[in-house]
């Protein structure tokens, strides 16, 4: 049996694209990945990523947001930024791990202009289903976009 893959998905706050995709590829690749997520600056879980993962039968209700900074001795494969933020102060991460960026647009300040609550968990269903469709093509998907040509 293959070891698993160590992944970390990072994001600024930790609380919402980030868990998305620990959510994700736990469900969808639990037996071959090793997976957390993690924060530049965490900021609690956000409410409205928590149920529309519950929508789709994915519970991130008992995760908790994370500072990068504990997990620096941590030997993973790749790290994910899964926001311009982090990829922007994403920390040096010592040994094999892989730096891939896949950045997705922040459902937290998309809602800002929302004039419903549904319409503002429109924007979070869009961005989770964008995160699985990445999480689903796991492992291929995360060759840098450099290698990708």
């Amino acid at each position: 049996m293959l070891p698993k893959l160590k992944v970390l998905f990072l994001c600024t706050g930790n609380s919402c694209r980030s868990q998305m995709a620990e959510g994700w590829t736990r469900h969808l690749h639990g037996d071959a990945v090793e997976v957390c997520s993690a924060g530049t600056v965490p900021k609690p879980l956000d409410l409205r990523a928590v149920e529309v993962m519950g929508e789709v039968g994915v519970d991130i209700s008992e995760q908790r947001s994370k500072a990068v900074q504990g997990l620096l001795d941590r030997d993973f494969d790749y790290v994910v930024t899964v926001c311009d933020g982090a990829q922007e102060s994403c920390p040096v991460f010592p040994g094999r791990a892989q730096i891939v960026h896949r950045g997705f647009e922040d459902p937290p300040i998309l809602a800002r202009q929302a004039t419903s609550e549904e319409e503002a968990l429109s924007h979070y269903r869009r961005i989770r289903d964008q995160i699985r469709r990445f999480v689903e093509a796991l492992p291929a998907g995360l060759r840098r976009e450099d290698e990708a040509e």
